[in-house]
């Protein structure tokens, strides 16, 4: 890709638990080599947006899934080696990471 990725890490409010995955997805993501912007914002607010990546937990990405062409559940927000596994898989699928 030759911009950074968007990516909103997702939450039902919008603010603990969205930030720790920010954090955890930015760390992910810095390892991989990607240049990404990550946001973290509510479900609500997703729904206006066009990201290329969304993360969040099934109960909040089941309801956004067609915002975005990659979206990633997480069950462990904390959980940097599973986010970046997941994230270099659907990234190389996409072609957006060799």
């Amino acid at each position: 890709m030759d911009r950074p990725l968007e990516i909103l890490a997702v939450c039902g409010v919008g603010m603990g638990s969205s930030l720790m995955l920010k954090m955890t997805a930015e760390d992910a993501l810095r390892d991989l080599g990607v240049e990404a912007r990550v946001e973290n914002t509510d479900i609500s607010s997703a729904r206006g947006m066009t990201p290329d990546v969304i993360i969040g937990q099934g109960m909040h990405t089941s309801e956004i899934e067609d915002l975005a062409p990659v979206v990633i559940t997480v069950s462990d927000f904390l959980d940097k080696d599973g986010l970046q596994a997941q994230l270099r898989e659907r990234l190389t699928a996409k072609g957006w990471l060799r």
